[in-house]
């Protein structure tokens, strides 16, 4: 399928154009602002479809909204009736075209046009009223509060905020793309008066969006992940990340040394526990306690290991080996003792996850030896 992306410049167009040159089934075909008319006429001549993201929001003078956004809209429109064809055309549009304002009046007028168009031409036209799109690439201090905070908290520049209640409807760029292909693949009917809808929308405000972008960067530090695996603050996570300069991709966290090895807290969760590793010199024995409620899972990485347990209260004991080279999860279990020593030739490295945040006021580490074959 042959698709004319129009404002290929733009942060939309340019996710939109790497998503579907990772498919074989697209060929994408690019209009910007350097493209002129008459190349337009040309490159609908033979595209299987359009998708219009081309438009103006910040123009220097007000009339600009109706060259940028009417005028170019109209134009699209003229050269798909030359063509003669019915080429389907995905638009996007914007909330602020039910406002009295000269960038929602210019989006209104190019809807009327693009519908008008879909009349004559018998064409599928898809009307995208979107909210703030946000996500990689989209420019800062421009038209996107999330990528102007997120711009200004990795660089340790001050955030504005005027009404820190003032609600946001947000829309991940990723899911508009995944639409827009859904679209492109699919082409479902489409009722002309009606508008399109991307399902995954988030509704939240102008200042709980601060605060979750600076948690993310006090993250580090504490190094208390947030919960990035799901919904919008897995987007807002992937987008805040994509605004890290080159001289933060690494950060430094702290490691705690002393004779028997090193030990360092990678990440922290908020109701997961955390994941540490630790190092152990030839001969070394680590732990040497029980806990009542937490409980750990070993991954020996490097090196050979003897895992030793007792029961503290029956003195039953138990140990197992495991090395680097076949991975293996070794689980503590409450009331049980436990130990590790590293019996092979090498340093031995550790990978930890207990499943609770070490807490110093109630550790739930009580000092108790193995006793077991491993020593």
């Amino acid at each position: 399928m042959k698709v004319l992306i129009t404002g290929s410049n733009g942060f939309i167009a340019k996710n939109l154009i790497v998503h579907l040159n990772e498919l074989n089934d697209f060929e994408t075909v690019t209009f910007s602002r350097q493209t002129s008319d008459l190349q337009l006429l040309n490159m609908v001549s033979d595209v299987d479809a359009v998708v219009h993201l081309a438009g103006v929001n910040r123009p220097p003078l007000p009339e600009d909204f109706i060259a940028g956004n009417t005028g170019l809209t109209q134009s699209l429109c003229e050269a798909l009736l030359e063509s003669g064809r019915s080429v389907p055309v995905i638009f996007s549009s914007s909330t602020q075209a039910t406002q009295d304002n000269p960038y929602g009046k210019s989006k209104l007028a190019a809807e009327n046009a693009l519908r008008d168009y879909a009349a004559q031409a018998g064409a599928a036209v898809y009307i995208y009223r979107l909210p703030n799109v946000f996500g990689k690439w989209c420019k800062p201090n421009y038209n996107s509060a999330v990528a102007t905070f997120c711009h200004n908290i990795v660089n340790d520049l001050p955030i504005q905020i005027n009404d820190s209640n003032a609600t946001l409807a947000l829309v991940y760029v990723d899911d508009v793309i995944n639409e827009f292909i859904s679209v492109l693949n699919n082409k479902p009917p489409v009722d002309a008066s009606n508008f399109c809808t991307v399902p995954v929308q988030y509704q939240t405000t102008v200042g709980k969006l601060a605060q979750q972008l600076e948690a993310f960067r006090d993250s580090r530090s504490s190094l208390v992940t947030e919960k990035v695996g799901t919904g919008l603050i897995r987007a807002l996570y992937s987008t805040y990340m994509s605004y890290l300069p080159t001289t933060a991709f690494a950060y430094e966290v702290p490691k705690f040394s002393d004779p028997r090895g090193d030990f360092v807290e990678m990440l922290k969760t908020k109701d997961s526990g955390q994941l540490s590793y630790f190092t152990a010199h030839p001969g070394i024995t680590r732990g040497g306690h029980y806990h009542h409620s937490k409980t750990e899972k070993f991954l020996v990485v490097k090196g050979q290991a003897c895992f030793g347990f007792r029961h503290i209260l029956t003195d039953e004991t138990y140990q197992l080996f495991t090395s680097g080279d076949q991975p293996k999860i070794v689980e503590t279990i409450p009331g049980w003792s436990h130990d590790i020593t590293n019996v092979g030739q090498e340093e031995m490295i550790v990978m930890l996850w207990a499943n609770e945040i070490f807490d110093h006021a109630r550790p739930d580490t009580i000092a108790s030896k193995v006793l077991s074959d491993c020593h």
